[in-house]
């Protein structure tokens, strides 16, 4: 568990709109949270980051200035504030309208409208990527674990390579894609516990990675978790007979990520 509580967290609130202001406040302050700045568009919002960088930020999707994806993208340009937990609260539905921040790591969606059990479980989420806790596992050292991490995007990489850190997992190698990363595994299976792959991904996607694996190479035991915002059922399937040992949600959220990881290195 966490040594830092829910009422200690400082969060800047970012929501145009009163109304929902009011009700966001609402239910933070129930939590026991008194340290709440709200703003009402991503220019002011990064300029009290700039000033005081809060402990989590909570935004709409949509702002008046910009949305919300490109203020995340703004925020980690400034390497001083990228471990800053980010938590989108939106209505948005389509696919390819979250896609884009869901790429850039954020901690936690709450749907409009949420209740007080849904604000609690994602705060407490933000709280192991603000005091992690190291994975703890039966027949590995978290400092040995050998990661290849596979992945177009720059900022999912960064993610979830912060995440592994966090946990205590120090050694990993990046691929950009599907292609990379077979030929690093291709040269150096030995050389690896455990593969983390994206499903879309230019030159060769996840599934045709895992198949690769799998199938050229023979490699039936090294364990391939597949991290996508990907919900296509029949997609994900296909990515599971390809080989793929578990799929995972984008956010890769710490508990759950070690929860994953624990499973597949048992």
């Amino acid at each position: 568990m966490s040594q830092i509580d829910i009422s200690e967290l400082s969060i800047l609130l970012i929501e145009p709109s009163s109304t929902q202001q009011k009700i966001i406040l609402r239910l933070l302050e129930q939590e026991g949270i008194s340290s709440i700045e709200t703003v009402n568009s991503g220019a002011e919002a990064l300029e009290s980051i700039k000033s005081y960088p809060p402990d989590l930020i909570i935004s709409s999707l949509y702002l008046p200035d910009m949305t919300a994806t490109e203020l995340l993208g703004s925020i980690k340009n400034d390497h001083e504030k990228t471990t800053i937990p980010f938590v989108l609260i939106s209505s948005e539905t389509n696919f390819s309208a979250l896609d884009p921040i869901l790429q850039s790591g954020i901690v936690a969606i709450l749907p409009k409208p949420f209740n007080a059990e849904h604000l609690t479980q994602v705060l407490k989420t933000s709280l192991e990527f603000i005091d992690p806790k190291e994975i703890n596992l039966e027949h590995y050292e978290a400092e040995n674990i050998r990661i290849l991490l596979v992945d177009d995007s720059l900022m999912a990489r960064k993610h979830i390579t912060r995440v592994l850190h966090n946990m205590g997992i120090n050694k990993i190698t990046t691929a950009n894609d599907g292609k990379e990363g077979a030929d690093i595994f291709g040269g150096n299976s030995d050389d690896f516990d455990l593969i983390i792959t994206d499903y879309n991904m230019p030159n060769m996607n996840g599934s045709e990675l895992a198949q690769y694996i799998r199938k050229d190479l023979g490699n039936t035991f090294i364990p391939i978790l597949m991290v996508t915002s990907e919900t296509n059922e029949a997609v994900l399937n296909q990515a599971q007979l390809a080989g793929v040992s578990k799929i995972f949600d984008k956010h890769f959220e710490p508990n759950k990520a070690k929860e994953a990881l624990s499973e597949l290195l048992s």
